[in-house]
């Protein structure tokens, strides 16, 4: 299994030659290149420690003022291998945001090699949108994604966008990117 520096090269990677690269987020690059993504890596090899690996960098972005660190992927190689765990763990994530009093605050998003869309089949180039090298919480500041979204002119666009794009580099293009999976 890769160290944390591989796992965290990986993501990078993924983050700035497919997310950023093919501007799947549009309010992904300020924050990259204002160094404000947070990469963790999980030791986790359980659903239950994750969840107080997620616990632990919920309440470390909390903490930190947004221009210090705005958002925080926590990276779980050694764990969730199953896109359905995967899904379980995520729910109990937003159960615990929730819990905590900051629905509204923070958001949980969530990245997956094997991430399947529910009406698609798994090899639909459409579902990369949403896969990265390794099982990946992504928490975000509900104030910065309004803020992007005020700056951006129409928000809503980006889901269509990002099929249109996925579906016209195809899973070559996809692959010449190497972002994954990197399992």
């Amino acid at each position: 299994m890769p160290g944390d520096d591989a796992v965290i090269g990986a993501t990078r990677r993924w983050l700035e030659r497919a997310v950023i690269g093919l501007n799947l987020c549009p309010f992904a690059k300020a924050v990259h290149a204002r160094g404000q993504v947070h990469f963790a890596v999980s030791a986790a090899d359980s659903p239950a420690s994750i969840l107080d690996d997620l616990a632990r960098e919920l309440d470390g972005l909390v903490a930190r003022d947004a221009r210090e660190r705005d958002t925080t992927l926590l990276i779980v190689p050694h764990c969730l291998e199953l896109f359905l765990d995967f899904n379980d763990v995520v729910a109990r994530g937003e159960r615990m945001i929730r819990k905590k009093g900051l629905e509204g605050v923070i958001q949980l998003a969530s990245f997956h090699p094997h991430f399947c869309f529910a009406d698609s089949s798994d090899d639909d180039v459409t579902n990369f949108s949403n896969r990265s090298p390794y099982p990946t919480l992504h928490l975000l500041r509900e104030a910065s994604i309004d803020k992007a979204v005020r700056a951006f002119p129409d928000a809503e666009a980006i889901y269509g966008a990002n099929l249109e794009t996925l579906r016209k580099l195809g899973a070559e293009g996809w692959a010449a990117l190497d972002v994954g999976p990197a399992r």
